[in-house]
């Protein structure tokens, strides 16, 4: 397997497990729908509120902006789709629904999207499925057909739906989502860990063709790792160390960040497994070490860390590796979507979706920096429903994730019955 077949993805028979699939009605590969209906579940807008405590900050706009990404995203058989790809759908969108429904206390749009990614993203061979991961690019084709167009998962997607799945079986005591994360964590432990250094074992963000180009380097992406999932998953996969990818995702963040001269993540980074030593991936590939659009992502996942978990690595990596953010933030009440390894902005504009994340992050270590993001950023790109642009999926998501406060989910259900 080349590299070049997972790079676009950066750009960016069911089995028996007790688990009741429902049968939604799969494309005839010409006339998709690609408009997105309200789902026929569909609450009314007072009953979504009153899924989120009193306490939640901004809950009304938050259940507002659900209502309007499920009637403009997802169809109503529970296909998320990107409008700005071509009207793809990604594992990464089906588990974001996931995720947000069960969030927001909403099973039966959790269930649509679940349902769509099971029928329509298996991963097949000869008609044959393979494992239970899901494949992470389903779209028009070259003939115009529609259906999966790059066979390859993508982990952080698959981690976020077992994720969701685990927090639903618990939220709406549905043992048989519990059955179906615990199948998808035994690939997900075949299939997307590897050795690196000193013998510990690393998260890859696919398959080990596309992300291990030689024998002494490995291609990492900071913001897949998700320590709050991997402790959630050891506690219901005691059969595997889930424990020891809390350990090597803050090895990952803490010792690659120095390749940035202002200790800023980046979005991909190498490491070179005889020597574990990071450095940028090579100029002539795709994948750029920078600070972008995927690595926002990291402030949000350790604020979930720090929050749930009450994690002392995750609190000083947000405070520790977000100062240069905050310093430019003092200064100029804004900060540049990409910025390269020297400090340096890439782009002139902005990202409602880092303002989110960086939110998340500082609501944390610093709350009143969080409350001018808030004021001065966020809530003043949120207009009739959306962030920025109706088509923007991406930043409907993380802008919602990076608002949420993390309380929504009771602690019992973050522990082991």
């Amino acid at each position: 397997m080349k590299l070049a077949v997972i790079v676009s993805m950066v750009v960016l028979n069911s089995c028996h497990l007790g688990y009741s699939i429902i049968k939604t009605k799969v494309s005839d590969g010409r006339n998709p729908v690609t408009t997105a209906m309200p789902l026929k579940s569909s609450e009314s807008n007072s009953t979504t509120i009153a899924n989120l405590p009193k306490s939640i900050r901004n809950r009304e706009l938050l259940a507002q902006s659900w209502e309007i990404y499920r009637k403009r995203f997802i169809q109503g058989d529970g296909r998320v789709i990107d409008y700005e790809a071509g009207d793809r759908s990604t594992s990464e969108g089906q588990a974001y629904a996931m995720l947000r429904a069960v969030l927001i206390n909403d099973p039966a749009t959790f269930a649509l999207t679940l349902n769509w990614g099971e029928n329509n993203l298996q991963r097949q061979v000869d008609g044959k499925r393979t494992d239970n991961l899901w494949a992470w690019k389903w779209g028009r084709n070259a003939d115009g057909n529609w259906g999966t167009i790059d066979n390859n998962f993508a982990s952080d997607s698959d981690i976020d739906a077992i994720t969701a799945l685990i927090l639903a079986s618990r939220r709406w005591n549905r043992p048989e989502y519990l059955n179906l994360a615990k199948a998808k964590l035994q690939d997900l432990w075949n299939l997307s860990t590897m050795v690196g250094h000193e013998g510990k074992l690393y998260l890859l963000p696919g398959p080990t063709g596309a992300f291990v180009p030689n024998a002494s380097t490995i291609y990492l992406n900071p913001s897949y790792l998700a320590p709050y999932a991997f402790r959630l998953f050891a506690q219901v996969d005691p059969q595997h160390d889930w424990l020891s990818l809390v350990n090597t995702s803050y090895e990952v963040l803490e010792k690659s960040a120095p390749v940035s001269a202002v200790g800023l993540p980046s979005d991909w980074i190498a490491q070179d497994t005889k020597t574990g030593k990071y450095q940028p991936l090579p100029q002539t590939s795709q994948l750029q070490t920078v600070y972008g659009f995927d690595a926002y992502r990291i402030w949000w996942r350790l604020s979930l860390d720090a929050a749930w978990f009450n994690s002392p690595q995750a609190r000083r990596y947000l405070q520790t590796n977000s100062r240069y953010l905050q310093q430019q933030w003092r200064e100029r009440s804004r900060l540049p979507a990409r910025i390269d390894l020297q400090g340096k902005g890439l782009v002139d504009y902005e990202s409602t979706a880092q303002y989110a994340m960086l939110y998340a992050a500082w609501e944390v270590v610093e709350p009143r920096l969080a409350k001018e993001l808030l004021e001065k950023k966020i809530l003043l790109q949120y207009k009739q429903g959306v962030w920025d642009d109706k088509s923007a999926y991406y930043t409907q998501n993380l802008a919602w994730l990076g608002l949420l406060s993390p309380s929504v989910i009771p602690q019992q259900l973050l522990k082991a019955k």
